[in-house]
């Protein structure tokens, strides 16, 4: 695995490998205290992250390596024009990994065609969250002792919500998961993300309430419903506060069940839930600094390529989705691929045309 951009693309057995390697690190976290000396990570966070930013710079810092980088674009040569691409090209030519978060979907796989170095999708807007599904994917197998044959529910804005995205296609590599996908209709699933879960023979059903289904579920994955994403107000404020998880709700749980959430959370999840030993929110955040450990060992001690591949350079936008890299950053090549026989945008996974 060169990059991390796309949880889909990383094989059962190395997410095993990867799992035995954060689990050792979690049990033995001493061993691991030298094991990136002399590496750098470049973090590069081109909208507000609080855990994710910090997750990977103190698990860079923990096995003996050092960051640098920025959380405002507007600190940057960004804010005075320079493309992506130049700033791969530049950065990677300082750091050892790359790690990206960006409010455009598709960025980090653009990134990975001009870096020298791997480049770890951190989140790219509504898109994927590769290195959240691993924070998720630890917490269930620390947990409950495995992923195969779990019903999840997941809940909230799964429209844009990057991290359900990531979830679902790392469910595919686990035998007889059961998806509960509970939204107001305005927010459901992307199609892409239907035809993924049917081309896969996935079980899934879409709900619009909570309470009906919670008795059946093992893993209960909040979801905030995320201002930042909706281009129009009023489809936010007509859809705020739609989903609150109570302690009286949880009363029809199962005692087992586990309740997650990538936070941060607004309202979802009210404050008396957090002492109810099925919250694990926290536990899954702090999970995640050491799934990332293990990823950042991986991949920072790969070698360097001195000579990336050419790419061919984009005459204009192929993809329609406003918010696609290709969008704003047009000399990207018009990369395409399948999806359910349908041809759709290689960075941000939208059908065409």
């Amino acid at each position: 695995m060169r990059h991390l951009i796309d949880f889909g693309d990383l094989p059962r057995k190395e997410w095993d490998a990867l799992f035995a390697r954060a689990s050792q690190i979690m049990d033995r976290p001493e061993d691991f205290v030298e094991v990136c000396r002399g590496k750098v990570s470049a973090n590069l966070f081109y909208e507000p992250s609080t855990r994710t930013n910090f997750s990977f710079q103190t698990a860079m810092l923990r096995l003996g390596g050092t960051v640098f980088g920025f959380a405002d674009p507007n600190s940057s040569s960004v804010a005075k024009g320079e493309t992506l691409k130049d700033t791969i090209k530049m950065v990677s030519g300082y750091a050892d990994v790359i790690v990206m978060r960006t409010p455009w979907e598709g960025a980090a796989k653009a990134a990975s065609l001009y870096s020298h170095v791997p480049v770890i999708n951190a989140g790219d807007g509504g898109h994927m969250h590769p290195t959240q599904t691993m924070a998720d994917l630890t917490t269930i197998t620390r947990l409950l002792g495995g992923v195969d044959g779990l019903s999840i529910g997941l809940c909230g804005d799964l429209k844009n919500g990057r991290t359900v995205h990531s979830l679902i296609k790392a469910m595919e590599k686990f035998n007889n998961i059961r998806f509960f996908l509970i939204s107001p209709r305005e927010l459901a699933i992307p199609e892409y993300m239907r035809v993924f879960m049917r081309e896969n023979g996935m079980q899934f059903t879409e709900v619009t309430g909570l309470e009906a289904v919670i008795p059946q579920l093992d893993v209960l994955y909040m979801t905030r419903i995320q201002k930042e994403r909706f281009v129009d107000p009023l489809e936010y404020e007509r859809n705020k506060g739609i989903y609150v998880l109570t302690r009286r709700k949880l009363e029809r749980a199962k005692e087992t069940m586990l309740v997650m959430h990538p936070l941060p959370r607004v309202d979802e999840i009210t404050v008396d839930v957090d002492d109810d030993p099925r919250a694990v929110y926290f536990r899954q955040a702090r999970y995640g600094m050491f799934a990332r450990m293990a990823l950042l060992e991986h991949l920072a001690l790969q070698p360097r390529w001195e000579t990336v591949p050419a790419v061919e350079i984009g005459t204009r936008p192929v993809c329609t989705n406003p918010r696609c890299i290709t969008q704003t950053q047009t000399y990207l090549p018009p990369l395409v691929k399948k999806i359910g026989g349908v041809d759709c945008c290689g960075f941000c996974d939208a059908a065409l045309g």
